[in-house]
């Protein structure tokens, strides 16, 4: 039950699982909810999902797999009134609903009846809703659960108070919280703080709650303060930025990362190249002829630095696999060459690339440097920089598509 539901969220990366999956038929089975599609809405987001930046996107997929769900043709009903109905029934009813039921020709004629009803057509020509499915063209004259004729989404509904399932989750009021939005300064801090090593180092400036209450309690509750020093975040960061030709549409992104980079790590250094790496680098992209030799930045940052290319990867094939093959000069050797250093310096390495996952497979450089990168090639939008900042702590972590 629901299966082809769960596979429709796995399909889209939602991080849902198979126990989660049993819990929720477990939960629908116990009938701790109702039966309708939006109680079922809110059930399955429930039991689902664990991160608020997942809520608008399982909201979409949820209105994709209502809309595309067929209606239930009578033959998909067993020709006789299941067990399970008939145990319900005679638990639930009461004497004058029994009476009811016997004057109207007993269960297996009801049952009869509304495998003709679901063959016929309801007012909009289509057959009926199904059961469950409140506010989806359900047809409120043949009792099945409803507001009339279909209505539009963006339809106005007059009453108010008795709004349509479908508005529930076209709402889209978890969109701001989606992992796919547009970045910016704040929630690039706060995926860069994934990257976080912390020490204790320096002056005696925090109090130690743990040490002053166990000093305090061996005192016979006589005050015993300890202090000690401040967890700071002491990881080293070497950032290399692609500056100029394509990447000039993507300026303002790259600033932010920048700012959020700058307020995230003591320990920053900063880099800028053209397309590839090749032999010389520079610190200000104003001044390119104040360069530093790359075979410098090998030797002077070791290997303790975590290294995060940013850049499109989007060039010539030949600037990055052949010598003399820059737009700018002639390299002696291939970019290929000088990224082969930088992996075999730093095992801590990431690329972010600010264009669309999508678009990568219609560079063909894009995909050399993504295989360059062992697949460590992450798109920079909050989930992919989320990534990369585990990837950095744990090279096995790879971004797939």
């Amino acid at each position: 039950m629901f299966l082809d539901f769960f596979l429709l969220l796995r399909r889209h990366a939602l991080p849902v699982t198979l126990p989660e999956y049993l819990t929720l038929l477990s939960v629908m089975r116990s009938q701790v909810g109702g039966t309708s599609i939006e109680e079922f809405y809110y059930l399955s987001k429930t039991t689902l999902i664990k991160h608020e930046q997942h809520l608008d996107l399982f909201d979409r997929l949820f209105g994709e797999y209502v809309t595309a769900k067929p209606s239930a043709p009578a033959d998909s009903l067993p020709p006789s009134p299941p067990d399970w109905l008939r145990d319900s029934l005679d638990s639930q009813l009461t004497d004058e609903d029994r009476q009811a039921l016997e004057m109207a020709g007993g269960i297996d004629a009801l049952w009869q009846q509304l495998r003709e009803r679901m063959d016929q057509p309801g007012e909009s020509g289509t057959p009926w809703a199904q059961p469950g499915q409140s506010g989806i063209g359900g047809d409120a004259n043949r009792g099945l659960p409803g507001n009339g004729a279909p209505q539009s989404p963006d339809q106005k509904n007059p009453s108010g108070g008795n709004r349509t399932a479908p508005k529930v989750w076209e709402q889209r009021a978890y969109k701001n919280l989606d992992d796919q939005i547009e970045l910016n300064t704040r929630n690039l801090k706060m995926a860069l703080r994934r990257l976080r090593i912390l020490t204790r180092e320096g002056l005696d400036d925090e109090l130690d709650i743990d040490g002053t209450i166990s000093g305090t309690s061996r005192n016979g509750g006589y005050l015993d303060i300890r202090m000690q020093p401040s967890r700071k975040n002491q990881v080293k960061v070497l950032m290399l930025f692609d500056v100029g030709g394509s990447m000039d549409e993507h300026i303002d992104l790259c600033s932010q990362l920048f700012s959020a980079a700058r307020y995230q790590f003591k320990h920053l250094e900063f880099l800028y190249f053209h397309n590839c790496v090749y032999e010389t680098l520079w610190t200000d992209n104003q001044r390119r002829r104040e360069r530093v030799p790359t075979w410098e930045v090998l030797h002077k940052y070791n290997r303790q630095y975590k290294v995060i290319f940013v850049g499109d990867a989007a060039m010539a094939p030949y600037e990055l696999t052949t010598p003399r093959g820059s737009v700018e000069h002639y390299n002696e050797e291939a970019g290929i060459v000088w990224l082969d250093r930088f992996k075999a310096q730093y095992p801590h390495l990431v690329w972010l690339n600010p264009n669309l996952a999508a678009y990568w497979k219609y560079s063909h450089s894009t995909a050399l440097i993504r295989e360059w990168s062992g697949n460590r090639m992450f798109p920079l939008s909050l989930n992919g920089l989320e990534q990369a900042m585990k990837s950095l702590k744990n090279p096995k972590i790879t971004f797939t598509d």
